[in-house]
């Protein structure tokens, strides 16, 4: 699973039984999006943001990963932490190149 930039690093921690790591620590800070995705889906089977324009900014038809978008009242870790079951949820049900 791989983290965007806008996803609080801290939520990596909280997200056991995955091989989860951040857009920085593989390198690919500051990419944008689409080829950021195409990278993403070369390494990954999900992606995890909370940047809410990304399904109508790219097309991502015949890509082959998962992206789950999480959305809450901001990217706060605080916000976030409530929402932290549902991509471990949809990570065992997903369907690859579908935005959730």
């Amino acid at each position: 699973m791989l983290l965007d930039e806008c996803v609080p690093r801290k939520l990596k921690g909280e997200l056991p039984g995955h091989d989860v790591q951040t857009v920085t620590e593989m390198g690919w800070s500051g990419i944008k999006n689409g080829p950021l995705l195409r990278r993403a889906a070369q390494e990954f089977d999900v992606f995890l943001t909370v940047d809410q324009g990304v399904e109508y900014q790219q097309n991502l038809v015949g890509l082959n990963l998962a992206i789950i978008l999480m959305v809450a009242a901001t990217n706060d870790i605080d916000d976030l932490r409530p929402l932290d079951q549902e991509p471990q949820n949809r990570c065992q049900a997903r369907q690859i190149g579908k935005m959730r």
